[in-house]
């Protein structure tokens, strides 16, 4: 009998206490998770700590180790296999010395290897899929008390991951899933397959689970989806994000949104005006070009040619003259030729990214571009590759240097300057979301995490730029609440009362407002 498709639940999911959750002392054990792959998976990740910690484990400590570590997977590249089933190689070896250790893989590679996954690597504990998250704490559970691995795959989603308590990573920012799934069938992908057919959020939930950030501290939020301008569709109302973005900038405290990742093809001049006339809405746009040849792109299933794309571009520079622009290109597709490639480098030319993510195609098992024919040999993708690299950084550095001179307006953040305990400078992204580090003068009071300083660009490289201070000023700092929230975040970890009058921020969110005690 055929099974009847029905919507996944919308409605919050709870996690209770698991026994598993604690050692035979009764400590709580500790949990760290390994997150391959795109923003999606970053997301997926931060539900998987957060449902963790709802059933009582622990986020490890840095340098120890782990008494359970998860493995959130990616399957889009073809080295994807060769990375997880490394990382599980190296923690057999710290299994084998850890009694009572466990290993969980979950994400795409999961879903799409199945048994496979424990087949290769039978001492991993959990294997569960893209649709089942919210499942982790009870497998691990099961697999200890058995003694025994636990395996569960679910072919549709049945729960969306945005109802599961939540652990962000960042006191300012927080990742808002709208859709989940995929309809289109490009040629080279192997999503739809893992992820299922797009199935969208209510914009109700949706709205409801950004003022929860909101008051959570978080003044920046980015949308996702698989293709987040095609929401909407499911519902009846093809203008749907336009209208979700307009509403989402009306939610009063959040002050940057962004969103990734669009496909040309649905792009609409609604979606550009809700973009230019939102103040919210950053000047920036992440849109995948994939290939610049029209012929390319045909092979590619790619409802969409290089003309349309260039005109989008062209269209939301007029509303937005300072957008700044990122794409993905792949290199080497089944039968691209020099004819091909060259017209990939004038539309890049022409494009004038502020950044791309090239990679060189990789069969991927099980999507149709695997068994095309022409496919084209190693080296010859290389030497294309490395041309496409070097045209977009010498693009990138001057679309950088137009920036010298401008004040800009930078959350600081943390972690992405890896240098900067060495230079006395701190980090964070502009407007535009391009990457700025910023000089702290001596004797300038010092930004926190959240905050937003005002600084001059004064040097310009491909992948950063530099705002430093040569009359040795005072930083212009604006505090935030999300400062605010990283402050108390602070005390909590640090065991540190909190001033009074101050409730502090959650840990954990459970998502949606309708579960918070006392609201």
């Amino acid at each position: 009998m055929a099974r009847i498709m029905s919507t996944p639940s919308a409605a919050p999911t709870v996690i209770a206490p698991s026994p598993a959750a604690l050692s035979p002392s009764g400590t709580a054990r500790t949990y760290e998770v390994r997150t391959f792959g795109c923003q999606m998976n970053v997301h997926d990740s931060e539900r998987l700590s957060g449902s963790l910690e709802s059933a009582g484990y622990l986020p490890v400590e840095p340098g120890d180790e782990p008494d359970v570590v998860i493995i959130n997977t990616c399957a889009v590249r073809d080295n994807a296999a060769g990375k997880l089933y490394g990382t599980l190689g190296h923690l057999k070896s710290r299994k084998d010395k850890r009694a009572g250790m466990q290993i969980a893989v979950g994400g795409c590679l999961a879903q799409m290897d199945k048994q496979n996954v424990l087949d290769k690597a039978p001492w991993v504990d959990v294997v569960f899929g893209t649709h089942n998250m919210g499942s982790l704490p009870r497998l691990l559970e099961r697999a200890r008390h058995n003694d025994e691995a636990e395996l569960e795959i679910l072919e549709s989603l049945e729960v969306f991951p945005s109802t599961l308590p939540t652990k962000r990573d960042s006191a300012s920012s927080g990742w808002v899933s709208i859709s989940v799934g995929c309809n289109n069938t490009c040629t080279f992908c192997i999503v739809p397959s893992l992820r299922g057919k797009e199935k969208d959020r209510r914009p109700g939930d949706i709205l409801n689970e950004i003022r929860l950030l909101v008051e959570d501290g978080a003044i920046e939020v980015t949308l996702l989806g698989q293709n987040v301008n095609s929401y909407g569709v499911e519902f009846g109302d093809r203008q749907a994000f336009g209208k979700l973005l307009r509403a989402a900038g009306e939610i009063d405290g959040l002050e940057r949104i962004r969103f990734t990742s669009p496909h040309p093809a649905a792009f609409t001049d609604d979606v550009i005006d809700a973009m230019a006339e939102t103040p919210a809405v950053m000047p920036q746009l992440h849109m995948p070009l994939q290939s610049g040849s029209d012929r390319i792109l045909r092979a590619m299933r790619r409802s969409y040619r290089s003309e349309r794309f260039l005109g989008i571009l062209e269209r939301v520079r007029e509303r937005i003259p300072h957008a700044a622009i990122s794409t993905d290109i792949i290199v080497g597709f089944p039968g691209e030729t020099d004819e091909d490639f060259d017209e990939t480098m004038r539309v890049v030319e022409q494009a004038r990214f502020a950044s791309a993510f090239t990679f060189q195609y990789s069969i991927r098992e099980g999507t149709p571009a695997a068994t095309m024919a022409d496919q084209v040999p190693k080296a010859v993708v290389q030497e294309r590759y490395e041309r496409l690299v070097a045209l977009q950084e010498r693009i990138s550095l001057e679309e950088n240097q137009r920036q010298l001179g401008r004040t800009v307006e930078v959350l600081v953040s943390t972690g992405e300057g890896k240098k900067d305990a060495a230079t006395h400078r701190l980090t964070g992204r502009a407007e535009d979301n391009r990457l700025v580090h910023f000089e702290v003068p001596e004797g300038s009071d010092v930004p926190r995490p959240g905050d937003v300083v005002s600084v001059t660009i004064t040097h310009a490289a491909p992948f950063h730029l530099l705002a430093d201070a040569p009359d040795g000023a005072p930083l212009r700092i604006r505090r935030t609440r999300a400062g605010d929230a990283w402050d108390r975040s602070l005390a909590e970890s640090c065991a540190v009362p909190v001033p009074a009058g101050d409730d502090g921020a959650r840990a954990i969110s459970l998502g949606l407002p309708s579960l918070r005690v006392g609201a």
